[in-house]
């Protein structure tokens, strides 16, 4: 039986893929990266007959290619420029980067390895590849289609009839979507409509961006503070978000998007996120922790600064869901422009429960890195003594901190 594809466009994958990737070529060409695999679900087995077809899918997406027409899509985005777009042109996923076995606890082992240009742009693909899998050979997924269907109809009206209002939302559910059709059936539903307190301006998938003629979304990853910050090990750790930050503004002078602030607490980030950076970044986003907490706290800290918080976005994007992003919106509406990207209560929503999969970075340059978030259990590195060390070296600038 012929192979039917998942990915068919190598644009199926997150905007801050290509805004990291502009960057990491014109910066970092020569970093190299390992990215792991981990199911976070407990009781997940991915059986034989998966691995063997998540392999099949993964084989069949380094085949691709970008084509003009993508390729003239992606230059006209306002920060993407021309040197890097012709680099695409050449680009191709690598099979030989990948290394995938059953040999895991939850059946499914997958490590990349290579250039960090490759291998950031593995990791959305790969991600929307295992789910769809999984999914389709786990259940019965007609089954499943209609249950999110049927939920996704409910979702829709309560946004029509004001029973939830969140301002901006975006769709984030690429990585952990049930399918492609299902992603699509989303999009296409929800912009179908109009909301009295709820606007959806687009999606992180740059593919159905360009298929459905609305907004590609999205700034930058944790990746980016862990590798620039950590991959080179030339200072100390603790420093990283500064570092970060600066090559950003290098590559985008003005047009830098949002800041994630959670790679090594939001405490240490605030410590960097100085009058320069709070002023050049449109906004921060919310990944771990107490949404409450954190929004407060950055208001605060614009305002200690100067800085008009109604002038900046707080951008949530921690699993969230309608009635989540809703209580959200009502508290800070009138503080600070509030944003929302929605990713698996949109994209994967049915009567099973959803897989918390990641992949994430656990080395660079032949170096540990790790990310240590808001909360426990969302960060993942291969040596528990470097998370230590970089611990320590958190709560040492912390302690002296002026």
């Amino acid at each position: 039986m012929r192979l039917k594809p998942i990915i068919t466009s190598l644009l199926e994958t997150d905007l801050y893929k290509f805004s990291m990737g502009q960057a990491i070529y014109h910066q970092f060409p020569d970093y190299n990266t390992t990215w792991t695999f981990r199911c976070r679900n407990k009781d997940v087995k991915f059986t034989p007959e998966m691995v063997e077809e998540i392999r099949e899918q993964i084989r069949a997406f380094c085949n691709l290619r970008f084509d003009d027409d993508e390729l003239a899509y992606l230059k006209n985005i306002t920060w993407l420029k021309g040197s890097y777009v012709s680099f695409l042109r050449v680009w191709q996923p690598r099979f030989e980067d990948f290394t995938i076995s059953d040999q895991a606890e939850c059946g499914l082992s997958i490590e990349t390895g290579g250039t960090w240009l490759n291998t950031s742009m593995y990791e959305i693909p790969t991600l929307a590849i295992i789910n769809e899998v999984y999914f389709r050979m786990q259940y019965d997924y007609d089954d499943l289609i209609e249950q999110f269907r049927r939920k996704l109809d409910e979702k829709v009206q309560w946004l029509v009839d004001g029973t939830y209002n969140i301002s901006a939302f975006s769709e984030f559910g690429i990585r952990r979507r049930l399918s492609s059709e299902a992603q699509e059936m989303a999009i296409k539903k929800l912009m179908s409509y109009s909301y009295p307190g709820s606007v959806f301006v687009g999606t992180s998938n740059v593919y159905l961006a360009k298929k459905l003629g609305i907004k590609p979304v999205g700034t930058m990853a944790h990746e980016w503070l862990m590798c620039v910050g950590q991959g080179n090990h030339k200072h100390n750790p603790a420093y990283s978000n500064w570092y970060a930050l600066d090559y950003w503004v290098k590559e985008y002078g003005i047009l830098n998007g949002t800041a994630l602030t959670d790679a090594i607490t939001t405490d240490c980030f605030l410590e960097d996120f100085q009058l320069t950076f709070a002023t050049l970044f449109s906004g921060v986003r919310h990944d771990s922790g107490d949404p409450f907490v954190w929004g407060d706290k950055m208001i605060r800290h614009y305002e200690e600064l100067g800085i008009d918080s109604k002038t900046k976005t707080l951008l949530f994007s921690d699993s969230l869901d309608f009635k989540r992003a809703d209580e959200i919106n009502a508290y800070f509406k009138d503080r600070a422009k509030v944003a929302f990207g929605i990713g698996t209560y949109i994209a994967n929503d049915t009567d099973e429960e959803a897989l918390n999969i990641v992949m994430k970075t656990t080395l660079c340059n032949g170096m540990d890195v790790a990310k240590i978030s808001d909360v426990e259990g969302k960060g993942m590195c291969k040596n528990p003594d470097y998370v230590k060390y970089l611990q320590r070296c958190i709560d040492w600038r912390m302690e002296h901190r002026k």
